[in-house]
């Protein structure tokens, strides 16, 4: 596992919920990749989730992966929450069960096929990964808001 890539990921939402946009830049040795998606009612959070889920489902091989997010409940939900969520059977410790559990289980699953440090950075800070990032979430949720005016 001698390949390191380094992903950032960002998501963005017009209302909560509303149409978002989910978006990765992907770098590895000088090769970058950009893509992003959407979903046309979703949250934030779900689209943070979806960022980082869908740019560890197109890495080929097990490698070394830095993530950076400028979402703590990214950061924290799968560094220090998502291991009593596992044993709590995917319930918070109130026994309410966990929000976005379908990608939380989803993700939960992509880290036994890397070694992850997860880095959390602050938002619109001038941190060009996070940037590129965000402007990919926003061609993300500027897609789904044009497929509903389409939609009428």
């Amino acid at each position: 596992m001698d390949s390191k890539v380094v992903i950032y990921t960002d998501g963005a939402c017009a209302g909560n919920p509303g149409p978002g946009g989910w978006g990765a830049l992907l770098q590895f040795n000088d090769t970058s990749k950009e893509i992003f998606g959407y979903e046309l009612d979703t949250t934030n959070n779900r689209m943070e989730i979806m960022a980082a889920l869908e740019a560890l489902r197109i890495l080929k091989k097990s490698c070394n992966v830095e993530i950076y997010t400028d979402s703590k409940y990214l950061q924290q939900g799968i560094t220090a929450w998502i291991h009593n969520w596992v044993k709590n059977n995917w319930c918070k410790s109130n026994n309410e069960p966990v929000k976005n559990a379908d990608l939380w289980q989803k993700l939960y699953a992509e880290l036994s096929k890397h070694t992850i440090i997860w880095k959390w950075v602050k938002g619109h800070a001038n941190n060009s990964g996070n940037i590129a990032a965000d402007k990919l979430a926003v061609q993300g949720r500027e897609t789904a808001i044009e497929i509903l005016k389409c939609r009428g």
